[in-house]
């Protein structure tokens, strides 16, 4: 089987634009969810795709002009910080996907997403255990995910500066723990996620 089988199958049926969607953002304390779609080019393959997380960020840089530069369409969403404490992270995920795709400049007639089902697209989906590593629409949608909220991280650590946004991305590392420790939450901060409730709990009581 290859990373591409799951497309094909779907153009053997006659629907010639498959789009992948995935999301990159679920764990990190600060910042919002983001979410790729992408029609790739069946005639224009791009070799070296796969799940973001197992490529260098250098890797998914570089992928990542390609898919842009190759696939037939593409586009990226986001959901804030805010809205995620708001409705959770799950379904901000989904919100992100689906923004995303609606913002393709192309509209697909099946979409394959990570293993989140997308009712209400108003087309047919298929969700896929895993499928940022197991279909290339996917793991291109994963990339593009990943490299604008990793730059978008970037942007916000200059705003708020001490946190180390610009290495961790707001994942919950060592430095980002004790960093949220000493400074208590910015306003990027996810407050829902009890690593910030705890700090913000602790603020409480000083004050009380």
């Amino acid at each position: 089987m290859t990373k591409y089988d799951h497309e094909r199958a779907l153009h053997a049926r006659g629907i010639a634009l498959v789009a992948g969607v995935d999301e990159a953002g679920r764990g990190p304390l600060a910042g919002p969810v983001a979410a790729g779609a992408v029609i790739l080019d069946p005639d224009d393959p791009i070799d070296g795709i796969d799940d973001s997380k197992k490529l260098s960020a250098k890797r998914r840089e570089e992928l990542a002009v390609q898919i842009k530069q190759r696939s037939l369409a593409w586009a990226v969403a986001m959901v804030s910080e805010t809205e995620i404490d708001s409705i959770n992270i799950y379904e901000a995920s989904r919100k992100a996907m689906t923004l995303a795709l609606a913002k393709l400049s192309t509209h697909p007639g099946h979409v394959l997403s990570d293993a989140m089902p997308l009712p209400g697209i108003g087309i047919g989906f298929t969700a896929i255990i895993h499928g940022d590593a197991l279909s290339d629409s996917i793991g291109a949608a994963s990339i593009l995910a990943k490299v604008a909220r990793d730059e978008y991280m970037v942007r916000m650590d200059a705003l708020h500066p001490g946190y180390g946004f610009a290495r961790h991305k707001g994942y919950p590392t060592p430095e980002h723990l004790a960093a949220l420790d000493r400074l208590g939450p910015c306003p990027i901060h996810r407050r829902t996620y009890e690593p910030v409730r705890a700090v913000l709990r602790r603020q409480t009581a000083l004050d009380l």
